[in-house]
């Protein structure tokens, strides 16, 4: 058991508590308020108090390639780059890989994120998820625009998971994802959501305007970049749709849906997510990185879009630390209020996660996963502090998933 007292409690789906506490007892949190507390308590002095947060999309198995995989021009592009750097670097399951994912998750945990969705396709990270403390979602990302048998590729990659899922913790979900509409064939789509009637989709969305060209003509970058990886399937046709119409078609189009970047989310795309209800991952520091543009994150925002946030990997992001991106996307949306961009860090991304009963907020019942952040004595408006840019030696882990 454990009684807090700092000088702000951020619950997040309220204004932020000055002078507040918090008691904590068997890993979860059994009530919190402003005064005095109720009994003989730590003082944390000059800190906020806030729900761990979530990162919502990353790639931990790609962390050995950080360094390797240099800015983009187009996205296309920065995929040619890798699938050089992959072809002459280790295999995922290599020493070299796996410790880099290792400590890649250990980070993660270090900057204050407790929660996390984590893109992988040959499901070597869920260890070291559970090794760093970390609770989540490991999306097990199926390509194949050339699948001759979806029903075998999915079949082989359920059983993949369910080797998996005897050795992960209770906290830790496993799930299938396709990559992109320019990646997996439409039959594997809708192969993949048959398999995934509810809770979270990852599917990358509305990446880079070489995806909407895609989609609409059939022409363009990812069709030569199809053509000359040997995959191109002749009876592919394009409708003219856009990525969230294709969608639609595939069968993915559907509450749960994680859309991920959606930077060339056209407006009608995008009122139907938000009539949905679906949420979009944004995560803008890699969408420079991979030459792909900016996401309309003010407008995104004023149109009512569920927006969570992610880093990426490490081949594309300079960073796994959220504040960093937090305090990109401040510099890009000075109109949105921190709190919203605050809401998009921890309970938007939990929802997102299908952990939203258990993270997200401060609120009696859920879980202790909490992130403590030095604060300066002078700052009043917190909520604007923390998404200013925050210093890393600042950032302190509290209590954990590890603790439930």
């Amino acid at each position: 058991m454990a009684l807090l007292s700092s000088r702000w409690l951020l619950p997040i789906d309220r204004p932020p508590i000055h002078g507040g506490w918090i008691d904590v007892a068997d890993g979860r949190i059994r009530r919190l308020g402003q005064g005095a507390p109720p009994g003989p308590a730590e003082d944390l002095g000059d800190v906020a108090i806030l729900p761990g947060l979530v990162n919502a999309h990353t790639h931990l198995e790609l962390s050995w390639m950080a360094g390797h995989v240099p800015p983009a021009g187009s996205l296309v592009d920065w995929i040619r780059d890798v699938l050089r750097v992959r072809a002459a670097g280790p295999a995922g399951g290599s020493a070299a890989a796996r410790e880099a994912a290792f400590a890649a998750a250990r980070t993660l945990r270090a900057t204050g994120t407790v929660l996390v969705g984590d893109v992988s396709n040959e499901l070597t990270t869920p260890a070291a998820i559970e090794a760093a403390g970390l609770a989540g979602v490991v999306f097990h990302e199926l390509i194949g625009f050339n699948a001759a048998d979806p029903v075998l590729v999915v079949r082989e990659a359920l059983d993949r998971i369910a080797a998996v899922r005897l050795a992960h913790p209770d906290r830790l979900g496993l799930t299938l994802a396709p990559h992109a509409p320019y990646s997996v064939a439409p039959g594997l789509f809708a192969e993949i959501a048959r398999h995934v009637p509810d809770g979270p989709l990852a599917v990358h969305l509305a990446e880079s305007a070489e995806e909407v060209e895609f989609l609409r003509t059939g022409t363009g970058p990812f069709r030569r970049l199809l053509e000359d990886l040997g995959v191109w399937h002749g009876g592919w046709q394009a409708r003219g749709e856009d990525p969230v119409a294709f969608l639609d078609r595939v069968g993915c189009l559907r509450a749960g849906l994680v859309a991920v970047h959606g930077v060339h989310l056209g407006d009608a795309a995008l009122a139907r997510l938000v009539r949905l209800g679906a949420i979009v991952v944004a995560c803008p520091r890699s969408n420079v990185w991979v030459g792909a543009g900016l996401p309309r994150l003010s407008h995104w925002y004023a149109e009512g879009l569920a927006v969570a946030i992610g880093t990426d990997s490490l081949a594309s992001s300079p960073t796994l630390n959220l504040f960093d991106e937090l305090a990109e996307m401040r510099r890009l949306a000075p109109d949105v209020s921190a709190a919203c961009l605050l809401e998009s860090a921890t309970r938007v991304g939990a929802e997102a996660l299908g952990f939203g009963w258990d993270y997200g907020t401060l609120a009696p019942g859920k879980v202790a996963a909490l992130t403590a952040v030095e604060v300066p004595p002078a700052v009043t408006d917190v909520e604007e502090y923390l998404v200013g840019g925050v210093p890393i030696a600042a950032i302190r882990p509290l209590h954990g998933p590890e603790a439930s």
